[in-house]
Formats: C-alpha cells, structure tokens, sequence
C-alpha cells in the first residue's frame, strides 16, 4: 500500500489482516510504532537500541513459520531486499512504501537496490490511497458551484454532475466535513505487466496498461465519490494530481 503520511495506509493493512485472522493463520506483523493492538496477531515493535530493525524483525518472524507477515514501512534497501526474499519464498507479505501512485511503487523498489525480475516475481497488488473528508450527512446540500468549478468538473467527468457541499451545522462543527474515507487505486500485477517491469519499462507506460487493463485511478475513484455526493470536487482536486492520479 502506497501514498504519503497520513493517507490511511496501515488502517487499510490492518483491515486487510483482520479480514485474514482465523485460527488456522499465523499472522505475524513488524510495525514502527504499533498503532493498535490487533486480537489473535501476533506484533512486534521496531527497536533500533536493540538493533531490531524491520529487516532483523523480518528475518526473526520467518523462524515462527507465519502464514502471512506485515512489515510496517519499506524504508531501505536491506527491508526491501528481506521483504521480496521471503514474499518470494510463498509467505504473503503486506507492506507500505511512500510514492504518488501505484506505478511509481516499482520505481521506487528497484531505486532501492531490488532487481526488476524479483520486483516482478514478488508483487502481486499495488494500492495508491488518499484520505478525503465526507460531506457531513446532516446538512449537505446541492452546491451553487461557478461556472469554473462546472467547467472543471465537466472536463474531468465528461458530463453534469450535481456538486453537493455541506452547509454547516453542529454535527461537523460548522465545518461541512464529518469524517473522513479513502480514495483508491489499485493495480493488479498480471503476466504483461510483470513483463514490462523485468524489461524496465518507464512508469508512465506501466501506469497506461493498468489502466488499460481497467485500473481505476485515484482522480477517476474521486470523481465517483463527487457523484455519489460523498465528498467535494475541492478535497479530489486537494489530494490528486493531473498528471499522475
């Protein structure tokens, strides 16, 4: 899972992980810091005074014979290195790295020192997510946008498209925001993309198949939550890019 601070990306691992959690999983999880504690898995907390690094909390969880492993943050070559040795190994990994979008995440492990064929052979998923915040339920109403703001809108919908806002009210605090959920994008490592990482080829040309293949893009995700009246045309554009998302 890829996207800067604060985007929600161990939210949505520990979602994932709670989704996995049975009896018949042994769920390990390295973490810097451990954010909450998760029933039935097992977590263990990054020390460097003890030089229990990601990549020596990694190398440690592997004698437990885990069914699946977290590792908290993809900061190093070493981690990164670690990571793709055991995910190779057939246990499955989660992990989150910082990068614009899902594409860029490729870059960013081969950048680190990992060969483009092991990159290849070990992810299978990659998800970008952004934080936008909700409309507040108890006083949305359908905005009086510019013609600006519709032109805008229409360039990147291709259609009308009610804008809602929220007014104000004691429920948000007079913000119009209560709350707050994700954007997606989410890209699925099939054989032709595999392909294209082993022969290096550039992330926007990764970026086109997947979405050729049907990604949905993060600007594209938000767009469909401005239609169903979730969010703002204001907090899309606030947490997405033209060019890459």
């Amino acid at each position: 899972v890829t996207g800067p601070t604060g985007s929600g990306k161990t939210t949505t691992l520990y979602a994932c992980l709670n989704r996995l959690n049975s009896v018949e999983r042994k769920i390990i999880t390295v973490e810097d810091p451990i954010e909450y504690r998760l029933p039935g898995i097992t977590q263990v907390q990054v020390n460097p005074k003890i030089d229990l690094t990601f990549a020596q909390g990694l190398r440690s969880m592997l004698r437990h014979d885990p069914d699946v492993m977290l590792v908290g943050e993809i900061r190093d070559h070493e981690t990164a290195e670690v990571t793709i040795q055991v995910a190779m190994t057939g246990h499955l990994v989660f992990s989150t790295l910082h990068t614009n979008d899902s594409a860029s995440a490729v870059a960013r492990l081969v950048n680190m020192g990992i060969e483009p064929y092991l990159v290849a052979a070990s992810v299978e998923c990659i998800i970008a997510q952004r934080l936008v915040r909700v409309i507040c339920p108890k006083c949305k109403i359908a905005e009086v946008a510019t013609d600006g703001k519709h032109e805008l809108l229409r360039q990147m919908v291709g259609e009308e498209t009610t804008l809602y806002t929220g007014r104000g009210c004691e429920t948000c605090k007079h913000t119009g925001y209560f709350g707050r959920t994700a954007i997606y994008e989410i890209m699925l490592v099939d054989d032709e993309i595999r392909d294209h990482i082993v022969r290096k080829s550039p992330t926007n040309r990764l970026r086109e198949l997947a979405v050729k293949k049907g990604m949905i893009t993060l600007r594209q995700d938000g767009i469909e939550k401005i239609r169903m009246g979730i969010t703002t045309l204001d907090e899309v554009l606030r947490v997405s890019q033209e060019g890459g998302n």
